[in-house]
């Protein structure tokens, strides 16, 4: 089997974010992944493809909310992966739930196991995509839930501590 280099990236499990961002009239909702840089203050990375409705709904507003996404939105989470805002509402076509969030215009997406709201601190390009460090502002958890992870192509439950 031939080794691409494309494929490390696969190699990293990750978390599943649900991004969303709003102006007020506009929003917009996509599949990403997000990591923590910094505890204190609360700052993470998540990188956006140029030229898709999130990028340019972050590059006007200057914030998004990171949803992490529990085990029952993995459905979703695959279905925002292949639905681009441009083209269609993505909250009408897959029924997505919303509330409004406390410190941004981004709304939260209910069934999430945790909402971070979020202000942009700087961002950079790279490539085809935008990496914007992100600074929490305020979240919203429900423990009830359990978060969900991706790796080699495949979703999994964060549910059980490994000993």
């Amino acid at each position: 089997m031939k080794k691409e280099m494309s494929d490390v990236s696969r190699l990293i499990p990750c978390s599943v974010v649900l991004l969303s961002t709003g102006n007020g009239t506009k929003m917009d909702v996509m599949t990403a992944t997000s990591m923590f840089v910094s505890e204190k203050p609360p700052l993470f990375v998540v990188s956006v493809a140029k030229g898709h409705l999130t990028h340019t709904l972050i590059e006007e507003t200057g914030h998004g909310v990171l949803n992490v996404a529990s085990t029952a939105q993995v459905g979703l989470a695959k279905k925002l992966g292949s639905a681009h805002g441009e083209k269609v509402d993505k909250f009408k076509k897959f029924a997505i739930e919303t509330e409004k969030a406390k410190m941004v215009k981004a709304p939260i997406i209910k069934g999430s196991f945790v909402s971070i709201e979020c202000n942009v601190i700087t961002s950079f390009p790279v490539s085809t995509y935008t990496a914007y460090l992100f600074e929490g502002v305020d979240f919203k958890v429900n423990k009830a839930l359990s978060p969900l992870a991706w790796y080699l192509n495949r979703y999994y439950s964060l549910k059980d501590e490994a000993k």
